[in-house]
Parts: structure tokens; C-alpha cells; sequence
């Protein structure tokens, strides 16, 4: 039973009060819960035998079995911004410190060993984060996609709202934050077609196609966003979890075109296809927002599907090259300048970076 409190405060609030009333009052909440712009094919009963079978008897390797190489820094390697005004490092997962026009942005910042409301059972970490949370510079801002816990991690949120930073978030979310101590004045919450703006800096909180629930009991009582992070001279799109969807077309045409797209490419599942884009819808939906670079998002940090754990990048160089696109696929801590080069040679797997021909 000892367990049971920290259990408790991991799962997160209760929508209540003031907050209550602005999620009833969102058009994509109905009947007591957030919904997708289109309804998601329920998975049968055979489906989710089928799961269970693979998930028992499955062959892939869904655990890397080296150490995965990973560039360490430290917070000197940010005393500098970068000459671009637009520099990316990719922490593992869908973690990205986003260093745009003077400002940072973190995205669904991770740092606990698990993906999970206990810290002694759930997916592990393949990979230490490239930096420590005492190391990490200052960030203006943190965005969360949604409140799944491989994306809303309560220890990391605690420490960095000690700090003063601020969060933006969809709908609900807040409810987590204030039971964990997060000051309300740090927190906006947004529906989407929301934005809030950070001194320089315009979050804006665009459609995304995925579901939430921290507490099973509570499913679908937040909701989910990607975001679009617009300084002074560029612009970044951030997916967060989610299905294809063709609002991905939408924002491109009002907010793009986008100097680079982070767009998750792991964790998918034929059954899951309404709310885990594959690698190749992700290519697609890069295409849609106009982006001129895509940084691939979610994958080779967490075993959390029933495929290799390094299916994700083998399948996205292959889909970018198809489709001519520049694509980087760097090593966690790996700095990333999308406007220094339109083109990238490396990516990593196993542990190693292994060159291939330039996607142009």
C-alpha cells in the first residue's frame, strides 16, 4: 500500500471548477470526453487477439542489444546559440530542445529511467537523456502534446516548473500540473486554434488525431494537440502522438511552410493506424506542412510497440528518399542546424552512425 499515494499523484488531477466549464464549452468535447474531427475505427476482438499473440510470440528485436550511441553535453555547449537562429537536439523520444530566435522551447521533456506511473516496472529507457536535467540551460517555454506518460513525465514537469518555466498545454492537462504544484500563472491551456504568445514567440495549438487518459478511470477527459512554434523568423511543427489526419494539409497552408517538422514515426500498429501515424505517413505529413526539413520523433528511446526498435529509421530514410526530402536522423544529443544544410548524411542505428547517400 506504500506504493499507492505516489501512484495516485503520478496518475494527475481531476478536471474541476473554472476548468471544467472552458473544456465542456470546447465544440470537440461531447458526452463526457474529447473526440477526434473523425471517429476512430474501434479495434475488434480478433484484433486485439491477434496483438496479444505478437506481443507473446513476436521475434523482433524490440530491445536494441548494444548501448546506443549517444553525444553528451553539458550546458557550456549552450552558451552560444547557434548562427542559424534555429538549432534542434533531440533528447530520445519525442523530446526536443528547440533553440529558435533566441528562445527554447522543450518539447514533452522526459527524463525519468520509465514510461510509467511507477518507477519500478514500465518501458525503460534504451539510452541515458544527452544531458542532465542539473546541466539542461534554462527553457522560455515547455509544450506538451498530450498526457501519456512516455509524454508527460510528473518528476521532469516538477523540477523545471521549480525554476519558473512556463507551460503550454491542450485543454485539461492543466489539472496534472496544479495537483503537482505547478503554479497556475505558469500554465496556459489551449484548445485547438488557441495560441499563446511568449515575449517573441507564438505557440499555437493546431488538431492532431490520438486519444488520452493518465488514469484509465478518466480516459479522455484531456485533450491532445501538435503545435505549431513560430519566432520572428522561423517556424517549427511539432506532432506530439498522432494518427495521419488531413488537418495536416490545413496547417500547412495557414502556418507554413516550416523550416523543420518534428513528426513522430514510431510506435505503430496496423490497428493502431487512426492514431499512430506509420514512418510513411509521417513523409506524407511532412509534404502537407510544407516543411523543409523533418527531424523524425518518436522512436528508439521506449519499447511501446510490436515492432523492431529500429524499424522506424529504416523505414522513414527509405519513405524521404522516395519522396526527395531532407531528413535528419541524428543521435540523441546530436546538434541539428536545418538552415546551415538541405541535406543530411547521417542517421543512426545500433548504436552507430551509418552515412548514406544525401536526400536532396
Amino acid at each position: 500500500m506504500a506504493i499507492l499515494p505516489g501512484l495516485l499523484r503520478s496518475m494527475g488531477g481531476r478536471i474541476s471548477g473554472a476548468r471544467l466549464e472552458r473544456v465542456r464549452h470546447s465544440p470537440h468535447f461531447a458526452d463526457g470526453a474529447f473526440h477526434n474531427t473523425k471517429p476512430d475505427k474501434p479495434i475488434t476482438r480478433r484484433e486485439r487477439r491477434n496483438q496479444l499473440t505478437h506481443w507473446v510470440f513476436g521475434g523482433e528485436q524490440r530491445v536494441p542489444k548494444g548501448e546506443i550511441s549517444v553525444v553528451a553535453r553539458h550546458a557550456s555547449d549552450y552558451t552560444k546559440g547557434p548562427d542559424s537562429g534555429l538549432r534542434l537536439t533531440w533528447m530520445g523520444h519525442a523530446t526536443v530542445l528547440v533553440e529558435v530566435d533566441g528562445h527554447r522551447i522543450l518539447t514533452d521533456p522526459v527524463w525519468s529511467e520509465r514510461a510509467s506511473p511507477l518507477t519500478w516496472i514500465g518501458p525503460k529507457r534504451f539510452h541515458t537523456a544527452p544531458i542532465s536535467l542539473a546541466e539542461l540551460p534554462s527553457v522560455d517555454v515547455v509544450v506538451i502534446s498530450h498526457d501519456h506518460y512516455d509524454h508527460l513525465d510528473m518528476t521532469t514537469i516538477q523540477i523545471l516548473a521549480a525554476r519558473g518555466t512556463r507551460f503550454v498545454v491542450p485543454l485539461g492537462v492543466g489539472a496534472h500540473l496544479q495537483t503537482w504544484g505547478v503554479p497556475e500563472a505558469q500554465v496556459a491551456e489551449l484548445d485547438w486554434g488557441d495560441q499563446a504568445e511568449i515575449t517573441e514567440l507564438k505557440i499555437i495549438a493546431t488538431p492532431a488525431r490520438h486519444y488520452s487518459g493518465r488514469n484509465p478511470l478518466l480516459a479522455g477527459q484531456t485533450f491532445w494537440a501538435s503545435w505549431v512554434i513560430q519566432g520572428p523568423t522561423h517556424r517549427v511543427f511539432f506532432s506530439g502522438d498522432t494518427g495521419y489526419t488531413d488537418d495536416f494539409k490545413t496547417v500547412g497552408q495557414k502556418y507554413g511552410p516550416f523550416d523543420v517538422t518534428l513528426m513522430k514515426v514510431g510506435a505503430s500498429d496496423p490497428s493502431w493506424a487512426d492514431i499512430h501515424m506509420t514512418p510513411e505517413q509521417a513523409v506524407q505529413a511532412h509534404g502537407d506542412l510544407k516543411g523543409a526539413v523533418m527531424l523524425p520523433i518518436h522512436w528508439g528511446t521506449f519499447n511501446l510497440a510490436f515492432h523492431a526498435w529500429d524499424e522506424p529509421a529504416d523505414r522513414v530514410v527509405a519513405a524521404a528518399r522516395n519522396a526527395r526530402i531532407s531528413l535528419a536522423v541524428p543521435r540523441p544529443g546530436e546538434f541539428v542546424e536545418p538552415n546551415r544544410s538541405r541535406s543530411f548524411d547521417y542517421w543512426w542505428v545500433q548504436g552507430s552512425v551509418r552515412p548514406h547517400n544525401p536526400i536532396r
